[in-house]
């Protein structure tokens, strides 16, 4: 896991390792490994025009004393500085190293770069950037050199990624000790480029985490066994789609077929039913018929051991009261689409002890938090936290960066999402799927996550099935990537 630490938490933890080192040592690892990442970047460190945007605070501190590293080298560096206070150490060290400040402006220093370093605001950075640090960075955005940010991207909200005004988009972000939130989650990961971590020594003085992100080796979905039967793999029962909307029962199945479930059982009114069995033999369909359902139509069905409700359902008698039905049940319960609106006038319903996955993007998350949906984009990782904690749910998140939330757990970022993905039925395919993690064993938040990992992995392997160049995908697309999404896992 990558394990990611709001600023107060590494705050404290830099204050607890600095009372143990000697005098600036901290900052000196920090521009270190600063130094060594800019020199690994550039093709050859002599010779070559690097130029550090400095801000008053520590993390100009950090870009002026890795500057001096970068200078002995042999680089032309030159300090540009942001506002009336700069690291005097730092400035000092620089100076010494032969470092500038330029003397023919920062437009013109800037503009000749072959390497830029964002040392204006870090961690402790809050609100858009100002002149002249606004300024500043969005020259380094029309310049032709490589930008690192130090820390974080100036103008990224470290703990929460909120981006409001101007901000750096840097290339590489060399982030020390820990990762930070907003690294990993949008807007502000969309303005960090690649993320280097370098360790400083704060591990030991860290807490728990506040977000996590998977790498593959987290991702261990269920695998059968020797003794392994249909049954014993989990059967999924998925209640999807009616005469309106018959794309998306078809798709939601497709997801949890090619989700590793041992049986999908498949329930709807007559005319999906027919598309399912026609494109999904190998489930077992039960025709339930229109209108308000009695507590009977599960049994009809037959056993499951999870749950799948809501895509293309429905929003009235019929899709509330088979809502009702499998939320009365003590099994685990997935809830999308037109689940989620029935959810937001009767989340009476969410009253259970099982385990409960809802998978609302920005849009239905507002109508179920009664908040503004422009706010929860700007501010994911809140709102994801806050929906958990009221819903007594694990919340999956969707969007730009998928969020996987439940009450007192660290937040699980997922890491392989794609814009493609921005497509219709996309959320149908994700349901079925983490429905049959779910029918598998797997506790709901990693049945989630390693869902949202899987689909997100399969729709890159659709889009660019070669690396190089992607096309346009379908939902269909992304269910048939999902057995080489599966195949990428360690074995």
């Amino acid at each position: 896991m990558r394990y990611a630490h709001e600023v107060g938490k590494v705050r404290a933890a830099e204050r607890a390792l600095m009372a143990r080192l000697p005098d600036g040592a901290l900052m000196q690892r920090a521009a270190a490994g600063l130094a060594s990442v800019c020199a690994r970047l550039l093709p050859a460190v002599y010779g070559s025009r690097v130029v550090l945007l400095v801000g008053g605070g520590d993390n100009g501190g950090d870009a002026l004393y890795a500057g001096a590293r970068l200078a002995r080298r042999g680089a032309r560096v030159h300090a540009v500085q942001a506002g009336s206070k700069i690291h005097e150490g730092g400035l000092a060290a620089l100076l010494a190293a032969g470092g500038r400040l330029p003397a023919g402006g920062a437009e013109a220093a800037i503009a000749g770069a072959d390497l830029i370093i964002d040392g204006l605001t870090g961690i402790g950075g809050a609100g858009g950037l100002r002149d002249p640090h606004a300024r500043y960075a969005e020259l380094a955005g029309r310049s032709a050199a490589l930008v690192v940010a130090c820390d974080v991207p100036s103008g990224v909200d470290a703990s929460t990624g909120r981006v409001e005004g101007a901000a750096v988009h840097a290339d590489v972000t060399v982030t020390f000790g820990t990762h930070k939130p907003g690294l990993l989650i949008d807007p502000g990961a969309s303005y960090c480029g690649v993320v280097e971590l370098v360790d400083i020594g704060l591990g030991p003085d860290l807490p728990a985490p506040d977000v996590v992100a998977a790498r593959p080796s987290d991702v261990r979905p269920p695998e059968p066994g020797p003794e392994s039967d249909k049954y014993r793999r989990g059967v999924v029962g998925v209640l999807a789609g009616g005469d309106e909307f018959t794309g998306a029962a078809v798709l939601c199945t497709g997801g949890a077929v090619h989700g590793g479930a041992g049986m999908v059982r498949f329930a709807s009114v007559a005319h999906p039913v027919e598309l399912v069995r026609h494109r999904w033999p190998e489930a077992v369909t039960t025709v339930i018929e229109p209108g308000r359902q009695d507590a009977g139509v599960l049994d009809r069905i037959g056993r499951v051991q999870a749950w799948v409700v809501g895509p293309g359902l429905g929003t009235g008698d019929s899709g509330e009261s088979l809502l009702e039905a499998v939320l009365a049940t003590d099994l685990p319960v997935l809830v999308d689409a037109d689940g989620l609106t029935v959810l937001s006038r009767r989340r009476d319903l969410l009253r259970r002890a099982a385990p409960t996955v809802l998978t609302p993007h920005a849009g239905e998350l507002a109508r179920l938090i009664a908040a503004d949906r422009a706010e929860i984009e700007g501010a994911r990782l809140d709102h994801v936290r806050r929906a958990a904690a009221e819903l007594a749910a694990t919340v999956l998140l969707k969007g730009s960066t998928t969020l996987v939330a439940e009450a007192d757990r660290p937040v699980r970022v997922n890491p392989t999402g794609t814009p493609r993905l921005a497509t219709a039925g996309t959320g149908d395919v994700l349901s079925g799927l983490v429905g049959a993690l779910l029918a598998g064993g797997l506790p709901a938040i990693e049945a989630a996550a390693a869902g949202a990992y899987l689909h997100g992995l399969a729709a890159r392997l659709a889009a660019a099935p070669t690396p190089g160049a992607e096309s346009p995908i379908s939902a269909y697309d992304v269910i048939k990537a999902l057995p080489a999404a599966f195949r990428t896992l360690p074995q």
